[in-house]
């Protein structure tokens, strides 16, 4: 595959979404320099990443740096902190946020960045773990059109669909909180779904099965639904602490809009409880034994 505008990729976090999102882009010919917190992530990316001893050092001297990590204040961190990227970064670098950190933060990021560099895209992704995987993810990129354009290769090696929704940076975080609102509702729903089938004495098995052929069903219901049925909670793709985070941002976002978002609410109550009873690291589709 010919690599145009971006070649050399500095990336930071490797979680269960940017371990083998890094892995396509080093599969799809970018030459990847990867830190992770945890120095097993970069390892058992084997010989598909060059390792970095630092976030400084996988991002010095890239023609892209990647974030992925999980919240604002990490992003804050990885900037600005003790050992921030800011200060290594050229000019010409171009940052691309994918985590998902709300409108907000990755706002007054690229505010604080102007001074290193003005080139900022905001491209958060959807799709899970199986789907970053084969590059197939859904990627809502907001940002200049010079600098979408520029990293349009990179973006296009992890993802089937990548839109732009809008020119400025924190239109793709505002897309990103629409989609978490629907997914987040969407596992509350199906794990309460399935907790009343159990509690009408039904099997919960085959009330999956069955109504994942009609009109009941969604992605969500189908994919956390086959996990709730078969308590496969520890074997964690998405922790329930993510969508303590994320409902949170999709509350946030539309407290500030003045806009009511009931079922959110009380979606994120859920998850919120689910952290208080001590699952908040196990898979989010435990949120049926929350119900």
């Amino acid at each position: 595959m010919k690599v145009e505008g971006v070649r050399t990729v500095g990336w930071i976090g490797l979680g269960a979404m940017g371990s083998p999102m890094a892995k396509v882009t080093a599969e799809a010919g970018f030459a990847v320099r990867a830190y992770d917190i945890n120095p097993a992530s970069v390892e058992a990316l084997g010989d598909a990443v060059s390792a970095a001893g630092s976030a400084r050092e996988a991002a010095e001297g890239a023609d892209a740096v990647v974030i992925m990590v999980a919240t604002g204040p990490q992003l804050e961190a990885v900037l600005f902190g003790e050992e921030g990227i800011a200060e290594v970064l050229s000019p010409e670098a171009h940052v691309v946020v994918m985590a998902t950190v709300g409108p907000e933060a990755v706002m007054a990021a690229a505010t604080k960045l102007a001074p290193f560099t003005t080139h900022v895209v905001d491209a958060p992704v959807s799709g899970g773990v199986v789907r970053a995987g084969k590059g197939d993810l859904l990627i809502m990129v907001g940002g200049a059109e010079d600098d979408v354009q520029y990293t349009q290769g990179l973006l296009s090696a992890m993802g089937s669909s990548t839109p732009l929704v809008g020119t400025a940076v924190g239109n793709g975080q505002k897309f990103k909180v629409v989609n978490q609102l629907l997914c987040g509702v969407h596992i509350a729903v199906a794990g309460e779904a399935l907790a009343l089938a159990e509690s009408l004495g039904l099997d919960p098995a085959q009330c999956h099965e069955v109504l994942n052929q009609g009109a009941a069903q969604s992605f969500m219901f189908q994919d956390r639904g086959a996990r709730m049925v078969a308590g496969e909670f520890d074997e964690v793709k998405s922790a329930l602490n993510i969508f303590v985070k994320d409902m949170g941002l999709v509350t946030d976002a539309a407290r500030a809009a003045s806009q009511s978002v009931p079922l959110a609410s009380a979606a994120e109550q859920l998850y919120v409880r689910g952290r208080k009873m001590g699952l908040g690291l196990k898979d989010d589709s435990v949120v049926t034994r929350v119900v």
